[in-house]
C-alpha cells in the first residue's frame, strides 16, 4: 500500500505549537516576534490566512483577465496551487517525483530556519506575477500582485528578518522553476495552432456570438500527473438522426421540451452555473475551495495540499473533456433544434451556447473531478452553501456533499440549454475516472473516506 503524500508532518509537531493553534486567534502570528520556536514551526502551525488572501486576488483576476478561454483557467490555479505547497518545504510531502516533467525542485537549508507564511506569499506573488504579466489585465489589477505582496510582507515585519529573507528567496525559486516547467506543457503552442471545422451531419457548428473554437487542440497538452487521462475517453455518442423515432431526436427534444417549463429554481440554478460572465468555471472551484477551507479552518499545509490537488484534478480534467470534445465534434442542442423541431426555428437557449462542441459536457468533467479532489483533502464536512456570486446578487446556494455540487453543475447546463443529459451524465463519470487517476498515482484514494 501505497504511503500518504498528505501527512503534513503533524507527528513532528511540538505540543507547544498544538496549544498556541487551539488557543490562537487564527492570525498569522500568536507568539511574541524573534520567536526561536515560530521561526522553525512546521506549515501546520500556522494558519491559512496568507493562502486565502491570495485565493481572493486570484479569483478576482480570473474575473478580469482577457484573452484566456474560460476553461484554460484551470492552468494557473493547478499550476498556482503546487507552487504554494511546495513552498513549504515539506520533503516527506513533495509532489515533486509525480510531476510528469519537472525533474528537480528547490529544497530549504538544512538546520537553516523558514517562516513558511513568507515563502507561500512570496512564491504566490513571484507565481502570478510570471503568470498575469503575459495576460491582458489592467494595470490596477497587475499592481495589485505587488501590493499584496508587499501588504502580507509588511506583516512580518517583527519577525527575524534574515529568516524572512531566506523564507523569501525559497518561495520565488519555487515559483520560478514551477512557472518555467509550465511553459513547456504545449499548452501555448496548442493554442496558437489554427482548426479547421469539420463540415458534414451531426457534426457541430460554430454559433453566434462565439467567431472561433476554444481548445481544439488541449486534448494535446502535457498532463500534470502522467496516466491521468488513462481510460477516460468516453465511448462515442449517440448515432446522429433526425428521425422523430430516433434516439437522437428524442435526447434533443428532451432539452427543447425542458426549456418550455422550466421553474424558478432550474433558471437559477443555469445562471449560478453560468461562470462567464462570472469568475471562470475553474475559478468557481477555487472560490469554493476557498470557502471549504475557511469553513473546515484548515491551516496553512492542509490548505495549500488541497489547492494543489483540486487545481491539478481541475487541469487535467481540462485535457480529458477537450480531447473528448473534439475527437467527436458533436452538434450543439441549438443548431439541431433550430433545424430539426417543428416550430423551433428562432428557439434559444436559456444561457450563451460555448465555442466548442457538445460531447461531452465540461461542466460535468470539471466539477466531478474537482470534487473528487475536494473530498479527498477534506473529507465530509457536512452541508456547504456556496456564496461565489453574492457580488452579483445571486442568490447563494447549498449542498449536502462535494458529488451534489458537481452534479448540480452538471445538470444545470441541461437547464441552461446547451447540453443533452447523456453528455452530463458520462461527463461526470469521466470527471470521477480522471481524479481517480491522479489520486492512484499519488497514493491518496479512498484516504479520508
Amino acid at each position: 500500500m501505497k504511503k500518504s503524500l498528505f501527512s503534513f508532518n503533524r507527528k513532528f509537531l511540538p505540543a507547544v505549537s498544538i496549544v498556541c493553534i487551539l488557543i490562537g486567534s487564527g492570525s498569522l502570528s500568536c507568539r511574541k516576534s524573534n520567536d526561536p520556536f515560530r521561526e522553525s514551526a512546521p506549515p501546520a502551525f500556522f494558519s491559512s490566512d496568507v493562502l486565502d488572501k491570495w485565493l481572493t486576488l486570484q479569483v478576482r483576476l480570473y474575473k478580469n483577465a482577457k484573452g484566456i478561454g474560460n476553461g484554460a483557467f484551470a492552468r494557473p490555479f493547478a499550476y498556482s496551487g503546487i507552487t504554494a505547497f511546495e513552498s513549504l518545504g515539506q520533503d516527506d510531502n513533495s509532489l515533486q517525483s509525480n510531476l510528469n516533467g519537472l525533474s528537480t525542485l528547490p529544497k530549504p537549508e538544512r538546520f537553516k530556519s523558514y517562516f513558511w507564511p513568507a515563502s507561500v506569499n512570496a512564491a504566490l506573488a513571484e507565481f502570478n506575477r510570471s503568470f498575469f504579466t503575459s495576460v491582458n489585465l489592467t494595470p490596477t489589477d497587475l499592481s495589485a500582485i505587488d501590493s499584496l505582496e508587499a501588504a502580507v510582507n509588511s506583516s512580518f515585519v517583527a519577525e527575524n528578518s534574515s529568516v524572512i529573507d531566506r523564507s523569501v528567496t525559497f518561495g520565488k525559486s519555487i515559483a520560478d522553476d514551477i512557472y518555467a516547467w509550465s511553459q513547456t506543457d504545449k499548452y501555448n503552442e496548442d493554442n496558437a495552432m489554427t482548426y479547421t471545422l469539420l463540415i458534414g451531419p451531426g457534426l457541430w457548428q460554430i454559433t453566434p456570438p462565439v467567431s472561433a473554437p476554444a481548445g481544439p487542440f488541449w486534448g494535446n497538452d502535457r498532463p500534470i500527473i502522467s496516466g491521468s487521462q488513462k481510460g477516460t475517453l468516453p465511448d462515442p455518442p449517440l448515432s446522429y438522426s433526425e428521425d422523430p423515432n430516433s434516439a437522437f431526436y428524442k435526447m434533443a427534444n428532451d432539452v427543447y421540451a425542458a426549456s418550455q417549463v422550466l421553474t424558478d429554481d432550474q433558471k437559477a440554478m443555469a445562471i449560478f452555473w453560468r461562470d462567464a460572465p462570472g469568475v471562470t468555471t475553474p475559478g468557481h472551484w477555487m472560490s469554493i475551495l476557498q470557502q471549504v477551507i475557511k469553513q473546515t479552518g484548515s491551516r496553512l499545509d492542509k490548505a495549500c495540499f488541497a489547492y494543489a490537488l483540486v487545481g491539478i484534478c481541475t487541469n487535467e480534467a481540462r485535457i480529458s473533456v477537450f480531447e473528448t470534445k473534439y475527437t467527436y465534434v458533436l452538434i450543439r442542442p441549438i443548431t439541431y433544434i433550430q433545424h430539426t423541431i417543428p416550430n423551433a426555428s428562432t428557439w434559444l437557449p436559456l444561457i450563451n451556447t460555448p465555442e466548442h462542441p457538445e460531447y461531452i459536457s465540461a461542466h460535468s468533467v470539471l466539477s466531478s473531478a474537482a470534487s473528487q479532489g475536494l473530498a479527498e483533502a477534506f473529507g465530509d464536512i457536512g452541508s456547504f452553501t456556496d456564496h461565489t456570486y453574492d457580488y452579483m446578487g445571486l442568490a447563494p446556494r447549498t449542498f449536502q456533499n462535494f458529488q451534489a455540487i458537481a452534479t448540480e453543475a452538471g445538470n444545470s447546463r441541461f437547464y441552461g440549454g446547451i447540453h443533452y443529459q447523456p453528455s452530463i451524465d458520462l461527463g461526470l463519470k469521466e470527471g470521477k475516472k480522471v481524479a481517480a487517476n491522479i489520486l492512484n498515482k499519488l497514493g491518496l484514494n479512498g484516504i479520508n473516506k
